[in-house]
């Protein structure tokens, strides 16, 4: 795609099980990446997204910051309705083979993990991994029902390596790989659907690796 769009991230050195401080600390050098592509213009509302990406020897590192008029957490666990919730997503495929992982975050830190080809036929990430996905959420991780008013609030997140598992040692040592980075909201009042690398379907829908954008791992 001539339109499509890359991003170069950064190796940081962090200690294993690193700590929201550590975390946090390692992405000040990143720089910020806008999640801001209106793909469709019945959903036309566009809150303020924007995330950093960085890699160490176990882990991709992650951190999300929003601004948005409606905010809600209403799913309470892991692999839950979160698309539902104020919700930050990161696809990536690591390797040539079509197959992809969807990590999707409420702003709870509530996670929702599977692998496949497509948006059909997709594999549910297995409870006990999705634990070792460390998320730091500053609204806390407690559930709510959607509470009007604009609000601020971000998101740091640390994937393990082994979170892959259809892909065991590909990284760190890929040097670039395809992904797409996503907000969304489908239960908000003002329901969106925004996207760091633009998508050309006539409906919302994320699971269209065709569109993903490059992420090379400096």
């Amino acid at each position: 795609m001539s339109n499509s769009k890359k991003l170069t991230i950064k190796k940081v050195a962090t200690s294993a099980g690193a700590s929201w401080n550590e975390i946090n600390k390692a992405l000040e050098t990143s720089e910020w990446n806008l999640v801001n592509v209106v793909n469709w213009k019945e959903y036309a509302y566009r809150p303020w997204v924007q995330f950093k990406l960085a890699y160490s020897a176990t882990e991709f590192l992650l951190q999300y910051r929003v601004r948005e008029k409606y905010i809600r957490a209403v799913a309470g666990r892991d692999n839950g309705e979160v698309w539902k919730d104020s919700c930050v997503e990161y696809f990536v495929s690591p390797a040539d083979d079509g197959v992809y992982y969807n990590f999707e975050f409420n702003c709870a830190g509530m996670c929702l993990m599977s692998v496949g080809t497509g948006r059909h036929g997709r594999e549910w990430a297995p409870l006990d991994l999705l634990a070792e996905i460390r998320r730091f959420p500053s609204l806390g991780s407690a559930p709510f029902q959607e509470r009007a008013g604009e609000t601020e609030w971000e998101l740091w997140v640390a994937i393990p390596y082994k979170a892959f598992f259809k892909h065991k040692d590909v990284f760190p040592a890929a040097k670039c790989v395809k992904a797409n980075f996503f907000k969304c909201g489908d239960d908000l009042s003002e329901p969106h659907f925004l996207s760091w690398n633009p998508i050309e379907t006539e409906k919302p829908d994320f699971h269209r690796p065709e569109f993903f954008g490059t992420v090379c791992l400096k």
